[in-house]
This record gives structure tokens, sequence and C-alpha cells, in this order.
């Protein structure tokens, strides 16, 4: 059987996935998680053959959670199931290392054949998300790291107090915010923040 780490903050989203996946013979749904810590709790105590994750969580994103269990867990196996069919966050979430990304609206046999292909080792990307990344093939893409940056932006913070949320120097925040600022076209902070909402690298969010 296929173990399962089922990350999403909406129970009745959680509660309609198990059922689905009890049906199936071949899948175990181990543990549920509906934060980030209680997700990257889950996949130490669990270690699930897949992790089903959500992007948007309450505190730290999918992506940040995504991040720290395949920085512990290299060989983690975790598809992005999500709503969202944003580029950014698509690409991000390759860059970090998903093995897969089905959006939320796809059947579960999509979602089921999903589990197996990543299961077995391969990636697995629905004919839609397939057509998004091919889409934004010649755009000069951000690292996860600038988006990390541009998120922090996005929230009004300043130099200093990106780089201690970063881990980083000042002068590191600078540097990366150049190189932002060039592969995007854009004259200052402002504009980048701006620019990285038109092209889908930033979620409208309420905070």
């Amino acid at each position: 059987m296929i173990s399962i780490l089922l990350v999403d903050d909406h129970s009745i989203m959680r509660m309609g996935l198990g059922t689905l996946l009890a049906a199936e013979s071949e899948f175990l749904l181990v543990a549920e998680a509906e934060n980030a810590a209680q997700a990257v709790e889950a996949f130490a105590e669990f270690q699930p053959d897949v992790t089903l994750l959500d992007v948007r969580l309450p505190g730290a994103s999918g992506l940040d959670v995504l991040k720290q269990i395949r920085a512990a867990s290299p060989a983690a196996r975790i598809i992005m199931f999500t709503s969202s069919e944003q580029h950014g966050i698509i690409a991000s979430a390759i860059a970090l290392g998903a093995a897969g990304y089905v959006p939320k609206s796809a059947r579960f046999s999509e979602l089921a054949e999903a589990i197996r292909q990543v299961q077995a080792g391969n990636q697995y990307f629905p004919e839609n998300i397939s057509r998004i990344m091919a889409s934004h093939s010649d755009d000069k893409r951000l690292s996860p790291r600038e988006i990390e940056l541009l998120e922090h932006l996005r929230r009004g913070l300043i130099n200093r107090e990106i780089a201690l949320a970063m881990e980083i120097t000042e002068a590191t925040v600078k540097f990366h915010l150049g190189k932002i600022l060039v592969k995007m076209g854009v004259a200052d902070r402002t504009e980048a923040v701006a620019a990285a909402y038109d092209r889908g690298l930033l979620e409208v969010r309420n905070d």
C-alpha cells in the first residue's frame, strides 16, 4: 500500500478526499495536517510514501513546508494539490522539488494516477499545468529565494527586516533585489511587487 500524508486547512476537503482514498485498496491515509507546523511534524513521524500538500496554509505556506521537508528528507515525494494554477507558484514548487502538481479541479482518477506515478519515482504534471509552464518558457525566471524576497517586499519590510527574516546580510538583500529588478524590467521595489502580482508570482492575500 502507498502511505499518504494529506495537508489541507479545510476539514471538509480532508474528509472528502480521505473517503475517496480509503475506497482504494492501494492507498493508506496515515496522517492529516491542517497547518505548516503540523505538516512538518506529521511527515517526520509517519514518513509517508507520498504527501499531498496544499499551497495555501495558515502561517507558513505550502511552499515553505515543501522546502522544510525536502531539506530534511531529500527523497520525499510531494505532490502539490491546490486550487492555485499561477505560473510563479508552479515554478517555485518545481524548483523546490515537488514531484507533481495537481489542481483541485482535477478528477480523483487523475490524482490517483499522480500518486502512483510519484510513488514509482516519476514526476506528474497534468496537461493544463504543462501548458502553463510552456507558455512561460521564455520568461526570465526568478529563483525561489528571489520570490521569497518578493513576498517580504509585499509585506512592506525594509532591507534590515528582510535580512533578519531570510537570515542573510543587508548587502545580500540589496544584491538579490538588484537581480530581481533587472529580471523583471522594473525600476523599484514597488513596481517589482506590482509586476509580481501581474505575472502570478505572488498570490493576493488579506494579511
